[in-house]
C-alpha cells in the first residue's frame, strides 16, 4: 500500500533610492569547474571590513538566449558573478542621486512597516522601480512528456469592439455601505436611463467608479436621489433620505492596447480595461446573489448544510476575467463558504451553547460566548408583523430582561422593557430571564429581547471555524472531478451570459464550453534506495509507491529515546506494544533503532506538559549518565486542544528536543501504513534521507547537477480574519545537500501584521564592538549550505509561495524587494559573490481546474478520476507572454485535484520550459513525509509548514472554539526585538532548525 501523508495536527507605493556605480566591467579570471561540479571551491567567509560587506558586483552583461533543452555546464569561476542571461528591461531615465555624488553601496535596512511609502535601496544594475521591470518572457513551450488533451474551467470571452468609458461617482452624504451605494445608483439608473443617461446601462463598482459602453451625453452632471431608509430607528415612520450624486467623466479605456497585449505584442497588461470587463460581468450576479470577494453565494444554488454552532454552508461560484494565450478567459469555479444560519436568535444561542437556554439561567461564560457570537451580526425584529426592521448587534445586557428599565420621557419616568413591549406592541416576553440584545451605538443603545429577533439571511461568517465545522465544510466542498465539471457548466448556463443585459450592453460574449487545452504528462523520476534492500531503485506508478523491500538511502541511528503518554484512554501495555511495533518498522525501513526506551513509558496529564517533558529529560539523562535524549515519542489524545502546539513550542524553543507525536486512535489501530509513515518522518528528523532522485546522484539534472546549486523555498502566513494584532510569520528553507537536493534547513521570523514582503531575508544593524553587522535568513542559510556541503552555492533557485489574492503589482514588489535582499546577502559574504538567481512564484490557492477530456477513459485518469500526476499545461490558459505553467504533480485522493501554478518572474539561469517543468515535477517526488508525489514543490511546501509551525511559538494558548489566542513569543531568531514593533519569535534550538518543518 502507498504511504499517505499524515496530518498531526491599501496598496503600497515604492520609493526606491538608486545609487549608481561605475559600469566598467573589471576583468575576471574564470576557473573551469569539474564536470561533476566538485572542483575545489573558494572559501565562503564573512567579510570583516564594512566596505567589503557592502560591495556588489558589476552590472550584468546581456547574453543570448538558449532555446535548447536542458542546461550547459558552467565555465564560471567560484568567485566571479555569473552574468544575467535574461536581463530586465530598464527604462533609461536620469537618476537623481539624493546624496549628490556617485557611490557604490548596498547597505539597507528592512522596509518600514505601517507606512504608505515603502523605501528600499536596490543594488546597481537592478531595475529602479516596478515600472521599469519586466518579468521573464516565455522561452518557448515544453516538449517533454506524452501529449494529451485536458479541459479547463476557462471560458473564452470575445473582446468587445465598443469604447469603454470611466466616470467618477461622488455620493453626498458619504455612504460606507456598498449595498447602499448600489441601491442609490440603481435608483438613479431607473429614473434617468431613458433621459439623462442617453439609454446607457452603466456598470458600477459599488464605490467611486461607473463604466459605460460609449459616452454619456454629459461630461459632468449632478443628480438628486431620494431613498427610503428601511433601517432607521426602533419606532416611528420610515424616513426618506436624499443623496446628491455627481457623475464626472474620467477616461476612456483603450481596448486596442488590450488586444495587442493578448496577441503578445505588448508587454504590459492594461489593468484598467480588464477591471472594467470584470466589473461588467459581475454586475448582474451582484444583484442576484450574495457577493463575497470574487465569489457569489446563494442558498438557492444548493440546499445549505448545517456546520454546527449556528452556522451553515452556502454553495456558490467564483468568477474572474483573465488574460490568456487564447484571449480573454472567464475563470468559473465552484465555491463554498460558512454563513450564519438565519435562525431566531434564541435558537442560534441554543446551538451556540449546545444546551437548552429557555429554562436554565446563563453563566458568565455563556454570556461571553453569546456576546462574541452575536457582536456585529445583523438581526431583524419579528414582533411587529410585516415590519421587519434590521439592526446590528453591538452587545449584550449584563442584566436579564426582567430587570431592565429605561426612561420614557424627559421627567425620567422609568418603564421596564417587559412593560414597554407589552404596552407598545402587545408582545409578551416569555423568557425574561435571558439578557437583551444591545443595538445601535454606545451613545444611544437600544434593547431588543432575544425572542423578538431573527438573524438576517446572507451574513458570511468571517471568524475561524473549529475543527468540527471545518470537517463538515470540507465534506460539502469535496466533489469528484466529473461532478465539479458538471456543476461549473450548469453555473455558466444558469448565469446565461448571452442574456445578461450588461454583457449585451458592453458587447461581451462568453462561450459556454470548457476550454480544450493541450497538455503533457511528464514522466515520473527514478528514485534511489539503499543498496542493502531488495529493491535498490524504484519508478513510482501514478504518483505513488511504497517502502516494501526498500531501505532508506541514509537511515539514521536512534539509541536513546523515551515516550510520554498524555492519553488517559491508552493503557501502558497498549502504548508499549505500539512503541515496539514502531521500533521494528524503523529497523525494517533501514534505521538503527534501539528496541527499548531509556526509561519506562511515562504517563502524564496534558495540562502538565512542561513538567512532564522536563521530568523525562532529567530521568533519561540520569539513566544514560549525562548523554542527551535523541528522540521523544508523545502519545496525544485525539482532541488535544493546545497540547500539540505547547509540546512543540517547548521542545523546539526551550529544550532542543526532537519529538514525534502520535494520536491515540493510531496507537490503538497500529496499521503498517501509519507506522511506515511515522518511520519516514523520524528518519528525516534525525538527519537522514529516505530517498533521492537517481538523476541527482548520477549528476544528470540540468542546471542543478553541473555546479553547486541551492534551492530555496519561502512563504508568509497571515493571521486568520478577525485577528488584528497577531503578526504574520515568514519562513525560508534551503537545501543543505548537493547534488542530492533532498535535505533542508529552515528559519522563521515574525513580522508586521499582513506584511507580504519577507523582512528578514537580509538585514544590517550596528554593533557597538563589530560595527555594521550583516545577517538575515538568506545569509544564514548560505553559510549553512557551505558548512554542510563544503561547497559554495554557485546557482540559486528560489520558489516563493504566495496567495492567489496577491496581485501582479504585488508580484513586482515581492521580486524587487526579495531579489535585492538575496543579492545583498550574497555580496555581504564575499566581494563580487553574485550567483545567478531564478525566482519562481508558486500559487496553490487559485481557481483553475483541469479535467480529463474523457472521464470514461481510465487510462487518462487516476483512481480518483483526476488527471494523471505530471500533467503540465503551458499554453492557451497561461499568460500571453510571461513564463508560467500549471503542474498537477500529485495523484488525487478525494475531490478534484488543484494544479499548482508556477510563474517564473526572474531567470538568470537560462532555464528552458522543459528544464524548469521537469525539475519542479521531479522535486515533488522527494517530499520526505510520505511515499507519494506532492502537489507543491517540496521547498515551498516545507516553508509553508514551517510558517504554520512557528505560529505555535507565538500563540501557545488555544481557545475553546479552536481559535488561537494572542499569546506571543519571547526571545529572537531573525528579528531583533523592538526593530519593527513586532514581538520576535523565540530562538529555535540549533538541532531543530533542520527538522521543525517535518512536523
Amino acid at each position: 500500500m502507498p504511504i499517505r501523508q499524515m496530518k498531526e495536527s491599501s496598496e503600497q507605493h515604492l520609493v526606491i533610492k538608486t545609487h549608481m556605480q561605475n559600469s566598467i566591467n573589471q576583468p575576471q579570471k574564470h576557473h573551469k569547474t569539474a564536470q561533476n561540479g566538485k572542483g575545489p571551491p573558494q572559501p565562503l567567509q564573512e567579510s570583516s571590513n564594512t566596505k567589503t560587506q557592502n560591495q556588489t558586483s558589476p552590472p550584468a552583461k546581456n547574453r543570448g538566449r538558449r532555446r535548447g533543452r536542458g542546461g550547459r555546464k558552467s565555465d564560471q569561476g567560484d568567485v566571479c558573478m555569473r552574468p544575467c542571461s535574461r536581463p530586465c528591461t530598464v527604462v533609461h531615465k536620469p537618476v537623481v542621486n539624493p546624496i549628490g555624488d556617485l557611490q557604490s553601496t548596498t547597505s539597507t535596512g528592512p522596509i518600514e512597516t505601517g507606512k504608505n511609502v515603502c523605501e528600499m535601496e536596490m543594488g546597481p544594475g537592478f531595475p529602479t522601480s516596478s515600472k521599469s521591470l519586466s518579468f521573464a518572457r516565455r522561452p518557448g513551450f515544453g516538449q517533454v512528456g506524452s501529449k494529451c488533451i485536458v479541459k479547463a474551467n476557462h471560458f473564452f470571452a470575445e473582446l468587445p469592439d465598443k469604447d469603454l468609458n470611466q466616470y467618477d461617482v461622488t455620493i453626498t452624504p458619504e455612504v460606507a455601505s456598498r449595498n447602499m451605494n448600489r441601491a442609490i445608483m440603481a435608483e438613479l439608473v431607473r429614473l434617468y436611463k431613458e433621459s439623462d443617461l442617453g439609454m446607457r446601462l452603466p456598470a458600477y463598482d459599488g464605490r467611486k467608479s461607473l463604466y459605460t459602453a460609449g459616452k454619456l451625453p454629459f461630461a459632468w452632471k449632478e443628480f438628486a436621489i431620494k431613498l427610503v431608509d428601511a433601517e432607521d430607528g426602533i419606532s416611528g415612520p420610515k424616513r426618506e433620505r436624499e443623496y446628491r450624486v455627481v457623475i464626472k467623466f474620467v477616461a476612456r479605456a483603450n481596448m486596442y492596447h488590450l488586444g495587442q497585449f493578448l496577441a503578445g505584442k505588448h508587454a504590459d497588461a492594461p489593468q484598467e480595461a480588464l477591471q472594467i470587463l470584470d466589473i461588467v460581468l459581475r454586475e448582474l450576479s451582484t444583484k442576484r446573489y450574495c457577493p463575497v470577494g470574487r465569489s457569489f453565494f446563494s442558498p438557492d444554488i444548493r440546499a445549505p448544510q448545517r456546520l454546527g454552532d449556528g452556522l451553515e454552508s452556502w454553495c456558490g461560484f467564483y468568477q474572474s476575467i483573465r488574460p490568456t494565450q487564447m484571449g480573454l478567459s472567464l475563470n468559473i469555479d465552484m465555491a463554498s463558504a460558512a454563513f450564519i444560519e438565519p435562525l431566531p436568535v434564541i435558537e442560534f444561542v441554543a446551538q451556540l451553547l449546545g444546551k437548552d437556554v429557555l429554562s436554565r439561567p446563563l453563566s458568565d461564560s455563556d454570556r461571553v460566548k453569546i456576546k462574541k457570537g452575536l457582536r456585529g451580526v445583523k438581526v431583524e425584529v419579528t414582533h411587529r408583523g410585516s415590519v421587519r426592521r434590521k439592526y446590528r448587534v453591538s452587545g449584550l445586557t449584563s442584566q436579564p430582561t426582567r430587570e431592565l428599565v429605561f426612561p420614557v420621557d424627559d421627567n425620567s419616568t422609568m418603564k421596564s422593557v417587559v412593560e414597554y413591549f407589552q404596552e407598545m406592541y402587545g408582545f409578551t416576553i416569555q423568557h425574561a430571564h435571558l439578557p437583551c440584545l444591545q443595538v445601535g451605538n454606545q451613545k444611544k443603545a437600544n434593547y431588543l429581547p432575544m425572542e423578538a429577533c431573527k438573524i438576517v439571511e446572507g451574513q458570511r461568517y468571517t471568524k475561524r471555524l473549529n475543527e468540527r465545522q471545518i470537517t463538515a465544510l470540507l465534506k460539502v466542498t469535496c466533489q469528484r472531478p466529473r461532478d465539479r465539471e458538471n456543476d461549473i457548466l450548469q453555473t455558466v448556463q444558469n448565469n446565461a451570459y448571452d442574456q445578461d443585459p450588461y454583457a449585451k450592453e458592453f458587447g461581451i460574449k462568453i462561450s459556454e464550453k470548457l476550454a480544450s487545452v493541450e497538455a503533457r504528462i511528464l514522466p515520473a523520476p527514478w528514485l534511489k534506495y539503499h543498496e542493502t534492500g531488495k529493491e535498490k531503485d524504484c519508478l513510482p506508478q501514478v504518483g505513488q509507491w511504497n517502502m516494501m523491500n526498500k531501505k532508506m538511502i541514509n537511515g539514521m541511528t536512534v539509541s536513546r529515546w523515551a515516550c510520554i503518554n498524555f492519553s488517559r484512554s491508552v493503557q501502558e501495555s497498549v502504548a508499549r506494544g505500539f512503541c515496539n511495533e514502531l521500533a521494528q518498522m524503523c529497523q525494517v525501513s533501514g534505521m538503527e533503532f534501539n528496541s527499548e526506551p531509556v526509561i519506562p513509558i511515562y504517563n502524564a496529564r496534558p495540562e502538565h506538559v512542561e513538567k512532564a517533558l522536563k521530568h523525562v529529560i532529567h530521568a533519561s539523562t540520569n539513566r544514560t549518565k549525562g548523554k542527551e535524549l535523541e528522540l521523544l515519542l508523545a502519545i496525544l489524545p485525539d482532541n488535544n486542544g493546545s497540547l500539540y502546539g505547547d509540546l512543540k513550542r517547548i521542545c523546539e524553543t526551550d529544550l532542543g528536543l526532537i519529538s514525534q507525536c502520535c494520536l491515540s486512535k493510531h496507537v490503538f489501530k497500529i496499521s503498517k501504513q501509519y507506522l511506515a509513515n511515522v518511520s519516514l518522518k523520524i528518519n528525516v528528523k534525525m538527519g537522514g534521507r529516505n530517498t533521492v532522485l537517481l538523476d541527482a546522484i548520477s549528476c544528470r539534472i540540468p542546471l542543478v547537477s553541473d555546479i553547486p546549486t541551492i534551492i530555496f523555498g519561502a512563504d508568509v502566513t497571515h493571521p486568520e480574519n478577525g485577528e488584528d494584532s497577531s503578526p504574520s510569520i515568514a519562513a525560508v528553507v534551503a537545501s543543505q545537500d548537493w547534488p542530492e537536493v533532498t535535505k533542508y534547513a529552515g528559519l522563521v521570523c515574525a513580522q508586521a501584521h499582513r506584511q507580504e514582503l519577507i523582512q528578514d531575508l537580509y538585514k544590517t544593524w550596528q554593533d557597538p564592538v563589530r560595527g555594521t553587522v550583516s545577517g538575515g535568513m538568506i545569509r544564514d542559510l548560505l553559510i549553512s549550505f557551505r558548512k554542510a556541503t563544503g561547497q559554495k552555492p554557485l546557482r540559486i533557485i528560489f520558489y516563493r509561495r504566495v496567495l492567489d489574492g496577491v496581485s501582479e503589482g504585488q508580484f513586482y514588489q515581492v521580486l524587487l524587494y526579495e531579489l535585492d535582499a538575496i543579492r545583498k546577502a550574497c555580496a555581504s559574504l564575499e566581494p563580487n559573490y553574485q550567483p545567478p538567481v531564478t525566482f519562481i512564484v508558486v500559487q496553490k490557492r487559485h481557481h483553475t481546474r483541469l479535467f480529463a477530456n474523457n472521464h470514461r477513459d481510465r487510462t487518462s485518469t487516476d483512481k480518483s478520476g483526476n488527471i494523471l500526476p505530471g500533467t503540465v499545461v503551458d499554453s492557451k490558459i497561461c499568460h500571453p507572454t510571461e513564463f508560467d505553467f500549471y503542474l498537477c504533480s500529485h495523484a488525487g485522493i478525494q475531490g478534484t485535484s488543484r494544479p499548482a501554478h508556477y510563474h517564473v518572474l526572474w531567470d538568470e539561469n537560462n532555464f528552458t520550459a522543459d528544464g524548469i517543468q521537469s525539475l519542479t515535477n521531479n522535486l515533488c517526488y522527494t517530499y520526505a513525509r510520505c511515499t507519494r508525489s506532492v502537489s507543491v514543490v517540496p521547498p515551498a511546501y516545507y516553508a509553508h509548514l514551517a510558517a504554520f509551525r512557528a505560529r505555535f511559538y507565538t500563540e501557545p494558548v488555544m481557545q475553546e472554539n479552536g481559535s488561537a489566542g494572542s499569546g506571543a513569543g519571547h526571545g529572537a531568531k531573525g528579528t531583533r526585538a523592538g526593530e519593527s514593533g513586532v514581538r520576535p519569535l523565540p530562538a529555535l534550538k540549533e538541532n531543530v532548525k533542520r527538522v521543525m518543518f517535518y512536523c
